[in-house]
């Protein structure tokens, strides 16, 4: 740890306290003119006051404007409008699960994914979507938060077994993602049509294209759960950073404070990816990002984390649903195109700093 990062960590060493605060207040606004200008941008004319005027009218602030029409009014409200806040929440909750497993795992390559949740997830939901597993009785985001669930059930069995350390957990992690990678490429390959296997292909790269406003609730509801329960362990996050060693020095209990953040971390994954199938490269490059802008404090890189996630992947899927109109990109795909580059600048900048 450098010494800058030394004293934006200890209280009393003289560090600047404003510039989070500063990225937090334009990541709030940037994040309500990012919502409300994707909402207007497709192929219906739309113009933002039309976008506020829809929404004061749906909550009961306001009455709908004359010239907002009613396929105007369910544009926004029933297509755009979840579409957006859900890549929102979901950008928001893989950046604070990328940011806590780098700290809790001390490994700047850890993810949201590193569970194995997200092949998990996909076994889960190419089970119900290629074999109708659950008979009709369970949707593909049930059988993919199913899956999620498994997988990292599977990953804590592993990983206890071994040792349960935190490499023996990416060890685990890994050994689970690609199990369940190779079930779901066999049930694909030998049970679905070509219609099928594009339809599965496409979920798993990641799309949002199916959002309603259930996905939004619950989604937001596990995301401010779980920001919730990281914020209250912010502190032991910081002493996490110094080694197991030194945080059960400083009073941590280490085995539980791993066990409750791992599990609401691969709770809100499994949430997002049954939602809108897995995103990479959110989870890694964003925590870097933020870090250079708030220093390692958890209480101040978790929010600005967030905020800084909500804004990117609403950005995302804007280009993703744009930019082969009417032909859609997955969400994935585009994040992985400027979350290599992204990534490789992060590695360069942070190896000159040292």
């Amino acid at each position: 740890m450098t010494s800058a990062s030394r004293a934006d960590s200890v209280p009393g060493t003289g560090a600047p306290r404003r510039a989070p605060l500063t990225w937090a207040a334009a990541g709030i606004v940037a994040l309500c003119a990012s919502v409300a200008v994707a909402v207007t941008i497709g192929p219906a004319d739309i113009r933002v006051a039309d976008v506020w005027s829809v929404i004061a009218a749906h909550l009961g602030a306001g009455t709908t404007a004359g010239d907002v029409s009613p396929i105007r009014d369910g544009i926004v409200w029933d297509l755009r409008l979840p579409r957006t806040l859900l890549a929102a929440v979901c950008g928001a909750g893989l950046a604070v699960c990328g940011a806590v497993l780098q700290s809790l795992l001390r490994n700047p390559l850890a993810d949201p994914f590193v569970l194995g949740v997200s092949s998990g997830a996909s076994t889960g939901a190419v089970l119900v979507v290629v074999l109708g597993v659950g008979g009709g009785a369970l949707s593909v985001p049930g059988g993919a938060f199913i899956g999620a669930v498994g997988s990292f059930a599977l990953v804590m069995l592993l990983s206890h077994g071994l040792g349960g350390t935190t490499d023996r957990v990416v060890l685990a992690g890994v050994a689970a993602m690609q199990l369940f990678s190779a079930l779901t490429s066999f049930v694909v390959m030998t049970a679905a049509d070509a219609e099928t296997t594009r339809g599965v292909l496409f979920w798993l790269l990641g799309s949002l294209g199916g959002a309603g406003w259930s996905d939004v609730w619950t989604t937001a509801a596990a995301l401010v759960l779980v920001l919730t329960v990281c914020l209250g362990y912010a502190r032991t996050l910081d002493a996490f950073a110094f080694g197991q060693d030194a945080a059960a020095a400083l009073g941590v209990h280490v085995a539980r404070t791993r066990l409750v953040l791992l599990c609401a971390t691969a709770l809100l994954t499994a949430a997002l990816v049954a939602s809108a199938g897995a995103i990479g490269f959110v989870g890694l490059v964003l925590p870097h990002a933020v870090r250079a802008l708030t220093g390692p404090g958890h209480a101040r890189l978790l929010p600005v984390c967030a905020l800084a996630g909500a804004v990117f992947l609403v950005w995302v899927d804007t280009l993703a649903r744009t930019v082969l109109e009417p032909q859609e990109v997955p969400v994935g795909v585009v994040t992985s195109l400027i979350g290599v580059p992204a990534f490789v600048l992060v590695l360069y900048r942070t190896r000159r700093t040292r």
